[in-house]
């Protein structure tokens, strides 16, 4: 029987030219590869549009409010209300009622040139924080002459908070015995025209 070796394969010549080019090209395609993954993941990490703007002042078109209407946005996570107010709403506000905690806005709830009886820069446009102030629920508007038994019997409109039963008048002045120890927060705010309103800066406020 004739036996056969058989042929020992080539050792790998460590200067090979061709070799060498195949490591570096699936070295690169590997590197391709890992910043195409890495990218999205770094990505990840910027910071959204909304959290940009979370400190930055909110331009608001206010035309499209009906008298009576209200308009939400979110200024640093908070939901502002912006609400046009209508002659009888403005009625309202010159006859206060003698329940109000803070009737005057003595408390710093609000920037000096809102410390007036309609607690605005223009008495038809409300805009107020809607957090109530005792434990950040979301009161609810209530117009004038609702029959709800948690409210005061000669209600002329404003705000319910439905958690735990604080009013507050169209103004946010809150009512005594009540859960929430103030009236709503003002936010810093200024007209920029007739229709557009900036909150979250003025040109007034220190």
């Amino acid at each position: 029987m004739t036996s056969h070796t058989l042929p020992m394969p080539a050792a790998p010549v460590a200067n090979d030219p061709e070799r060498r080019t195949w490591i570096i090209a699936t070295s690169a395609v590997g590197g391709v590869a890992a910043v195409a993954t890495a990218v999205p993941f770094v990505s990840s990490f910027a910071p959204s549009e909304r959290a940009r703007a979370m400190g930055a002042a909110v331009e608001v078109e206010i035309g499209d409010i009906p008298p009576g209407g209200m308009k939400t946005v979110e200024w640093r996570g908070k939901p502002v209300w912006i609400v046009r107010r209508s002659p009888e709403m403005l009625a309202a506000l010159k006859s206060p009622s003698p329940d109000l905690v803070d009737p005057n806005s003595v408390r710093d709830q609000q920037p000096d040139y809102a410390r007036n009886a309609t607690r605005s820069v223009r008495p038809e446009v409300f805009v107020a924080v809607g957090i109530c102030t005792h434990l950040g629920c979301s009161p609810t508007a209530v117009p004038e002459g609702s029959a709800n038994p948690s409210l005061p019997a000669l209600w002329q409109g404003g705000y319910f908070c439905p958690c735990h039963g604080s009013t507050f008048d169209s103004a946010g002045r809150v009512f005594e015995n009540k859960p929430a120890p103030t009236n709503l927060e003002i936010p810093p705010h200024q007209f920029l025209s007739d229709t557009r309103l900036l909150i979250g800066e003025d040109s007034r406020s220190a």
